[in-house]
């Protein structure tokens, strides 16, 4: 049972010689900027802030609580959002873009923790204030942590799993002693992934109820108008508290931010052209290269920027929802991926613009494509290794390549072949079990480039006899069916990053199976996958961390979860040259937070 203890005299919290605080902690290693350090690498401290931004998404909204499972994916954005920023709510401790998993201190002004990471203690920023100019305290700190456990949805609701005590040290700190559910990236979840609620601002009753009430947060800006579904606009809070601390130095530039929903990519893009939204992040190489010929960007009102992050691939594909008894079978899995004419689709719909991902983490050291297991790798494998599609174990695995006529006969038979092994042959022109059952799915899509995708799947797979249908559902019924996984296969993208940890557990573990709202897309619930999850997060080393990566990299392609598409080495994107941006690109790409309004004097 979790205990918690209000308050606790300082020196009786441990019996023994407490840590020496620290301003920043990294999963791996130690942090890159010193103790004293006065801002972040990747922004321009001397901006002058001031002026207004325009952002533009495709969808709704009907919720102001991105915390709660229900409306979780119909949320305003910039409310709790990685692109925009955390404009409202904050974390303990923020993390640097320019680095693997490392964060700096923010609500907490630093941390005190032991090498085993068997406690962490925040020690809080007495400027720290709400918007209404009331202090953040230990209390909102515990408070915020046990109603996330009571009403909030995963994973803010299982934080304190894993968590023995939690308690407030001394007039400003709270330490949160962890039991054996813990793991060493546990505590970085703690300070830098959960939000912090004002205790005193919180109707706890009905929290778990979606809310158009503005909230009162203790970040940069507060809602000043909202149109339901249709716009929301943030203003600066003139009296925020962090704008000073050095971890925030050179962020949350504009006075008033504004995130516009459209129906279509189509409208919204027409918008941006019209100069009412002011940055176009593109993800079509196609679009991209082909469709900013209007008057704006010709004049130079409009800059286009191409970015080059130093990030894996993550995986962007088909996936199969093994919730289904059909897809219950990898061998069916196996078959079906090989049908996909990459080649096909890439010359003929993309200008032959994507390169085709072969693991979860490509372009990375943490990818197993291309590797063959070393020893310290198959040790942690085990008898898993026996479950490994020889190829993936030893590095030559490949997706095959076609002649890019859309019918390559030998592919096709490759595939029919393993079909075949699963209980799959053609009669009659079907392709059907054992019992004459016609092998049919249904694709649903969300937009008008994910059904060109599954049209051209659905043109492949119609040559081995599959009968395949195509469901394109608007936004709200998207939202309602992936949340409570009713579908058959979907296309879906899977970020990675440098520093994989927890949210393995909610793509792929057994214990995300069944849970609404989760990301197990594909519904995985392998304790051999489970057992793989649990080496990323107990890693010491970098070396440990790197093989059992790669062994999870290798064991999700041998289950053929999901049939791997392609991506792009590139970040576009598109701005009004009102918009200016820092000349340095950190680890993760380009960040919307750093960037400023330039007309600003």
């Amino acid at each position: 049972m979790l205990r918690i203890v209000l308050p606790v005299a300082f020196a009786l919290v441990c019996g023994t010689a407490l840590a020496e605080p620290v301003t920043g902690i990294a999963m791996h290693g130690a942090p890159a900027l010193p103790q004293d350090f006065k801002n972040l690498p990747y922004v321009n401290p001397d901006v002058k802030k001031g002026g207004k931004i325009s952002y533009g998404v495709v969808g709704t909204y009907d919720n102001l609580n991105p915390f709660i499972l229900k409306s979780m994916r119909t949320t305003a954005r910039g409310m709790w959002d990685p692109e925009y920023g955390n404009l409202v709510y904050e974390t303990l401790m923020l993390r640097s873009r320019d680095e693997p998993f490392t964060l700096y201190g923010l609500l907490a002004q630093s941390v005190e923790w032991d090498d085993d990471r068997t406690y962490i203690q925040f020690n809080l920023n007495p400027a720290a204030r709400w918007s209404d100019g009331q202090p953040v305290t230990p209390e909102d700190v515990i408070f915020s942590f046990n109603i996330l456990k009571e009403k909030g949805r995963v994973p803010f609701s299982t934080r304190l799993n894993a968590v023995e005590k939690m308690e407030k040290v001394g007039d400003n700190s709270v330490r949160f002693t962890f039991n054996d559910k813990a793991d060493r990236e546990f505590p970085l979840i703690l300070a830098g992934s959960t939000p912090i609620l004002p205790r005193h601002a919180i109707d706890a009753e009905n929290f778990d109820r979606s809310t158009l009430k503005p909230p009162i947060g203790s970040g940069p800006y507060k809602i000043k108008s909202l149109k339901p579904g249709e716009s929301i606009t943030f203003e600066r809070d003139p009296n925020y508290w962090g704008k000073d601390v050095p971890a925030k130095v050179g962020l949350d530039n504009y006075d008033q931010i504004t995130v516009q929903y459209f129906l279509q990519d189509t409208t919204l893009f027409e918008s941006f052209k019209k100069g009412d939204i002011d940055v176009y992040p593109d993800g079509s190489p196609g679009h991209w290269a082909s469709a900013y010929n209007f008057p704006a960007v010709t004049s130079g009102d409009v800059v286009k920027d191409t970015f080059q992050p130093k990030l894996p691939s993550g995986m962007f594909g088909f996936v199969f929802n093994t919730r289904r008894p059909l897809f219950a079978d990898v061998k069916l899995r196996e078959g079906l991926s090989l049908i996909f004419d990459f080649e096909w689709a890439n010359k003929n719909l993309f200008s032959s613009a994507y390169i085709r991902t072969q693991s979860y983490w490509q372009n990375s050291g943490l990818s197993s494509f291309g590797v063959p297991a070393d020893e310290r790798e198959l040790k942690l494998l085990g008898p898993i290794k026996d479950r490994i599609d020889p190829a993936i174990l030893d590095g030559t695995y490949k997706l095959p390549v076609t002649d890019g006529s859309g019918r390559d006969r030998n592919v096709l038979k490759q595939a029919a072949a393993i079909l075949k092994e699963a209980g799959y042959t053609i009669k009659n022109g079907r392709m059907s079990d054992a019992n004459g059952r016609p092998l049919s799915f249904e694709i649903m899509t969300q937009n008008t480039d994910q059904e060109k995708l599954a049209v051209s799947f659905q043109r492949s797979l119609q040559l081995l006899g599959i009968s395949v249908s195509i469901r394109t559902v608007d936004d709200s019924q998207y939202q309602s069916r992936t949340n409570t996984f009713d579908y058959d296969v979907i296309v879906k993208s899977f970020t990675s990053s440098l520093s994989p940890g927890i949210e393995q557990v909610g793509r792929w573990s057994s214990a995300s199976r069944d849970r609404d709202g989760t990301d197990n897309f594909a519904g995985v619930a392998d304790p051999d996958v489970d057992k793989l999850i649990q080496n990323i997060l107990t890693s010491r080393s970098a070396e440990d961390f790197t093989a059992a990566v790669r062994a999870h990299d290798r064991m999700l392609l041998s289950g053929h979860y999901v049939l791997p598409l392609y991506h792009v080495n590139n970040q576009w994107v598109a701005r009004s040259k009102r918009i200016g941006r820092p000349d340095t690109v950190p680890l993760y790409g380009y960040q919307l937070p750093a960037w400023w309004d330039q007309s600003v004097q």
